[in-house]
């Protein structure tokens, strides 16, 4: 499973890169706006840190102007992904960019049957929301398997992104799940790898060692 970080952090994005492990990264208009910089120039900047899909959002809410931006993010640089609502709009404009072959991550999917609709209409990847859906009460990873077992019927080629990851177990589930992505915020990805465990491990292996007087 390939793990993109969501977040429009230089400093963190340049930080997680430098371990190899980070694939590609995913932007959002609220996280962009955090930044409070030109659009444009953030999405290059982060290109230049990760060499793997980076997902820019369109603004506009009609088909057309969607097309419009799109084609303006896609030249940006060639990892851009065109980052579409889920929406009848986003539906049109991403069948247009997907034919002009240009990378397009369909994103607020809720339901098995949007995935399957961005699927046809060529979408590269497509992103359930698996937090926002946990927080109406129900399963965001029966989501996933649902898109998982519908994509495979047919052998669509669009990627599931598990989006909106809210702590490590939801990192796993969607691994187990078969999510081809899971995009998560850098605070998440520092929980991955810390556990108390090896920490209390680690200390007693130290202080075992600095009491021997041995060196290397």
């Amino acid at each position: 499973m390939d793990i993109f970080l969501d977040s429009t952090d230089l400093a963190e994005i340049r930080t997680l890169a430098e371990t190899g492990l980070i694939d590609g990264v995913t932007t959002n208009p609220t996280l962009a706006a955090q930044q409070k910089r030109p659009f444009k120039e953030l999405i290059q900047e982060i290109c230049l840190l990760v060499d793997g899909p980076i997902s820019a959002e369109v603004i506009a809410e009609d088909a057309e102007g969607m097309i419009k931006q799109g084609h303006e993010l896609a030249r940006l640089h060639d990892n851009v992904v065109v980052k579409i609502p889920m929406t009848l709009e986003g539906l049109k404009a991403c069948r247009i960019l997907s034919d002009d072959e240009i990378m397009t991550n369909v994103t607020l999917v809720f339901s098995a049957t949007q995935a399957l609709l961005a699927a046809k209409a060529g979408a590269t990847f497509v992103s359930p929301f698996i937090g926002r859906i946990d927080d109406q009460g129900w399963n965001g990873m029966d989501l996933i398997r649902d898109i998982k077992h519908v994509f495979s019927n047919y052998l669509f080629d669009t990627s599931v992104l598990a989006a909106s990851i809210r702590h490590p177990q939801h990192v796993l589930e969607a691994a187990k799940a078969g999510a081809d992505v899971c995009t998560i915020p850098p605070k998440v990805f520092h929980q991955l790898y810390r556990h108390t465990l090896t920490d209390i491990g680690l200390k007693s292996f130290m202080d075992d060692w600095n009491k021997s007087g041995l060196t290397l």
